[in-house]
């Protein structure tokens, strides 16, 4: 046994997006293989197939099933858009329910040319029109900020205090966040955001990559930890002072990486991960 091998990697997740060449049956068994602790699903890894045998795979490989990624996208230019993204997000949490993964991670989105506070008073309501089947199922929701560059048409949420405001408004122990460093680097609140949001117990998971300068790509050229600009270890231990003891988890949206061999990647995600984060 090589000592990289003794090394503890229990609290490491691994996305399915971030080694999206491979599907969902390899991803289980790679990343147990390399003793990574934990996955979170991506829902287009789970069509066309047993989504309850999946997870039962999941559990038999000894990985812990982190979160579903991703529901929301709930603004949309007319009621029927609307109505539609509210069924989808409630066959998601139905979908988590049967992986037995106990979390959707929300992109909540947003409509070209509409205004910023009507995605947000529509991205509000649709969590609220979900809740009752969250609450049923015990699926808690996660509301993932994302960076103010993807304001236009991904997410009207973009910082911790935006998320934090719809939590409040919302006021149930399922709806929470998920930080992820790749969106909130930049945010001079950020300390004290992320404060609150664990006084509040609603830090619901913690997500790992970089930022490449220059980028190539906004949506596609993210970096591994160490390879960009984010101060990584200081926002985990912002993360980790509020208590939160849950996954850092590695999500990286790479065509550079994507393309290279992901047995060498999944390597150089377990050491940038010792190295850099």
């Amino acid at each position: 046994m090589s000592a990289s091998e003794l090394i503890d990697f229990s609290k490491l997740c691994i996305h399915t997006i971030t080694t999206k060449p491979w599907d969902v049956e390899t991803a289980i068994e790679k990343y147990a293989n390399a003793g990574i602790g934990g996955i979170t699903v991506w829902r287009q890894w789970l069509e066309g197939r047993d989504i309850e045998k999946i997870g039962n795979s999941i559990r038999e490989h000894n990985l812990s099933l982190v979160s579903l990624c991703r529901g929301g996208f709930f603004p949309a230019a007319d009621q029927q858009g609307v109505d539609a993204a509210i069924e989808d997000n409630r066959l998601a949490i139905r979908e988590a329910a049967a992986l037995g993964a106990p979390m959707i991670v929300l992109v909540c989105g947003a409509v070209p040319g509409q205004p910023l506070t009507k995605s947000r008073k529509q991205i509000t309501d649709g969590i609220a029109a979900v809740l009752p089947l969250a609450e049923e199922l015990g699926i808690k929701l996660a509301i993932e900020p994302l960076h103010p560059v993807y304001a236009d048409d991904r997410s009207a949420i973009n910082t911790m205090a935006q998320a934090n405001a719809v939590c409040d408004e919302l006021d149930h122990d399922l709806v929470g966040i998920a930080a992820d460093v790749y969106h909130i680097w930049w945010d001079p609140d950020l300390e004290e955001q992320i404060r609150i949001t664990g006084e509040k117990n609603r830090l619901f998971a913690f997500h790992i990559c970089d930022w490449m300068t220059p980028t190539s790509d906004l949506l596609n050229d993210r970096g591994l930890m160490g390879e960009g600009c984010i101060d990584i270890k200081g926002i985990r231990k912002m993360v980790e002072a509020t208590g939160f003891a849950g996954f850092n988890e590695v999500e990286v949206f790479s065509n550079r990486w994507w393309s290279q061999d992901q047995d060498e990647f999944l390597a150089a995600i377990k050491k940038a991960y010792l190295e850099n984060s």
